[in-house]
């Protein structure tokens, strides 16, 4: 009786034994699929780039930042360029090669769907069984934001300067970058470009800062001040002034001007500034004049069409229009 309690006490060590081996292979199995696998090592990437955290992202994608802003690498430049990204998902790993794989991810940005790869290889092991996964080591890709020869621009709500009209951005990826430029007297709409790998097809992202109404209506206020300071003078020929009448008659009467029509202003680009294109307008002259001959007196009511130009000067602050008056 006692062999046979002993056998079943054997046994039941060794079932449990087994059971616990089977139950350490099962969680080593578990793990590696999980907690140490490459696809959980996409999963922390992604989730520090949507909670902003630049310095996280930038150890876990194992990359070098090249040269330029760093000011859409973090806090929440990054956040705004990460949720853009929606409906992740992180798919099975494919082998690329000895102790390596690549990870496909599947996202939407807008209306678009893609999917971005990333290599990782196995770098060894903790605690014997679980093994450790890290992204093969890149560089970030870099984006050009070109404003024409504005100082500054924002990208994804951050301003940045933008020296001779232009920077280089590098960024992580997958992200949405959407810059625009807003003052009072120019501005561009806002363009979004996806960056969805390391290496991107189209790496620009320009802006075309246009006059805004405010600009137009300075300029334009400008011009009508200028033209109503011609006709204010009591002269047949107004120096510095685009319209005169010329006559071989006596003045009988007060010399009158008054504009008809002012200029339609249009600003145009310049040689990476701007210029005023030329201005048309017509006055119209009322006086009275007297025949040298016949003594006659008559009332005269002539229109003077006329054309000039003016340089433009934009500040943040002011805007300067100078008359150039050439006969």
């Amino acid at each position: 009786m006692q062999g046979a309690s002993g056998m079943k006490v054997v046994a039941a060590w060794l079932l449990g034994l087994v059971l616990v081996v089977a139950g350490f292979i099962g969680t080593v199995t578990v793990l590696n699929s999980t907690l140490y696998s490459p696809g959980y090592q996409v999963e922390e990437y992604f989730e520090a780039l949507r909670s902003g955290n630049g310095e996280r992202a930038l150890g876990l994608l194992n990359a070098s930042v090249p040269e330029g802003s760093a000011a859409v690498l973090d806090d929440a430049a990054l956040q705004r360029g990460a949720s853009a990204v929606q409906d992740v998902e992180v798919q099975e790993p494919a082998a690329a090669g000895e102790d390596r794989v690549d990870v496909p991810v599947s996202y939407r940005i807008g209306e678009t769907d893609y999917t971005t790869s990333f290599p990782l290889e196995r770098t060894g092991s903790e605690w014997l069984f679980f093994s450790t996964w890290e992204f093969v080591p890149s560089a970030l890709p870099t984006v050009e934001i070109s404003v024409g020869d504005m100082a500054e621009s924002t990208v994804n709500g951050l301003r940045i300067a933008t020296p001779e009209g232009r920077t280089a951005l590098p960024t992580f990826y997958p992200v949405e970058l959407v810059a625009h430029y807003t003052s009072e007297y120019f501005a561009a709409p806002s363009r979004a470009l996806p960056v969805t790998s390391s290496n991107p097809g189209d790496n620009a992202l320009p802006l075309e800062p246009a006059p805004t109404p405010a600009l137009v209506e300075a300029v334009d206020g400008e011009i009508r001040r200028f033209l109503d300071d011609c006709a204010a003078r009591a002269v047949f020929q107004p120096a510095n002034c685009p319209f005169n009448f010329q006559t071989d008659q006596r003045v009988a009467g007060d010399i009158r001007w008054s504009i008809q029509r002012y200029p339609e202003i249009r600003i145009e680009p310049d040689g990476g500034g701007w210029a005023l294109a030329p201005l048309a307008g017509s006055a119209q002259l009322d006086t009275q004049l007297q025949d040298l001959f016949t003594g006659a007196i008559e009332d005269i009511s002539a229109t003077r069409d006329f054309e000039f130009t003016a340089r433009l000067t934009v500040t943040n602050s002011s805007v300067t229009v100078t008359p150039v008056i050439e006969f």
